[in-house]
């Protein structure tokens, strides 16, 4: 699919975006592979990796979403968007809402218009569990990049395609809990808010193959959802550190004990496609398509991480992270 075509990765020096401009090297021929971030250094440690020597398909472009021009210029004659980038950790998001809203909603308006005056065919964005019934900052604007991304299928007029995908904790990936238990494991203590806790988890490898898979076969609103794997945190914890103290403290704000992927209202156009989850747009914003695949939710069903069928053990976490 992306043989001879031009991607760009916005976010690329990211967890995700790092994994899948390895992926995408490795194992297609693109023509021409952007990296959009604002973070020169992490720019110039990806290119000590993925020089222009070794794969001359690579390009590094500093550059913000919040500024449309820049991703005017940046998206001039590309195929394809993958749009990874924002501002991820909950409480930063907390206490500088603004900032928050800049970069995951104003920023994803950016692209949306800049994709469809550059004739982009495809974008696909990343969202999280966290966008589903927000109870924090970080979540409320994953909703509104999704409802933007959706809703730029009827501004597009069919010559640009936009759909999400939509995921939980990822391991291996800084923005996960896990780096902060690894570092805590070092003083023999670690910091749990609350024991009930449960989170979803799926591995960068995954959640790139399932990304790509998403963009081949989207037609353009849908919302993806793998199906994966819950785990208790305490459980986490101890997996990481079986000898150390674990402290339980309090839950934070904006924090949840369980998170959602779908919920019951969105259940009511959401297909069982059988690995993964499609929640079909409520709004038709394209003719002659459908998808023949999949089995409609029951009413009322409810993707959560506390009452899912599929759960991680602490061997498998172990595994897990061991190969990290």
């Amino acid at each position: 699919m992306l043989k001879d075509k031009n991607i760009l990765i916005t976010g690329g020096t990211g967890s995700f975006g790092r994994k899948v401009v390895d992926y995408i090297l490795n194992n297609m021929s693109p023509k021409k592979l952007i990296i959009f971030s604002r973070d020169e250094l992490k720019q110039f440690d990806m290119q000590q990796v993925y020089s222009a020597e070794l794969f001359p398909s690579i390009r590094f472009f500093i550059g913000d979403i919040r500024e449309k021009e820049r991703l005017m210029r940046a998206m001039h004659g590309v195929n394809y968007v993958i749009h990874t980038a924002a501002l991820k950790q909950v409480p930063t998001a907390e206490y500088n809402p603004f900032e928050a809203v800049r970069t995951n909603v104003i920023g994803t308006q950016n692209i949306i218009n800049a994709a469809i005056e550059c004739g982009v065919e495809k974008v696909v964005a990343l969202s999280t569990d966290k966008a589903v019934n927000p109870v924090n900052l970080y979540g409320a604007t994953k909703l509104c990049m999704e409802k933007l991304i959706i809703a730029g299928n009827s501004y597009a007029g069919g010559r640009t395609r936009f759909s999400v995908v939509r995921y939980g904790n990822v391991v291996g990936s800084r923005g996960s809990v896990i780096p902060l238990f690894l570092k805590q494991s070092k003083c023999g203590e670690l910091t749990v808010t609350d024991e009930r806790m449960t989170r979803f988890w799926i591995t960068l490898e995954n959640a790139v193959s399932f990304v790509l898979k998403c963009l081949k076969n989207m037609h353009g609103g849908e919302i993806f959802i793998p199906k994966i794997s819950s785990m208790m945190v305490i459980d986490l914890a101890k997996t990481i550190c079986p000898q150390c103290n674990i402290k339980i403290t309090e839950i934070r704000p904006g924090e949840k004990l369980s998170e959602v992927l779908i919920s019951s209202d969105e259940s009511r156009h959401t297909l069982d496609a059988g690995d993964y989850f499609v929640i079909l747009p409520e709004f038709k914003t394209w003719e002659g398509v459908s998808w023949q695949e999949g089995t409609q939710l029951p009413e009322g069903y409810s993707y959560n991480s506390s009452e899912n069928d599929v759960w991680l053990s602490m061997e498998d976490m172990k595994y897990l992270i061991r190969e990290k």
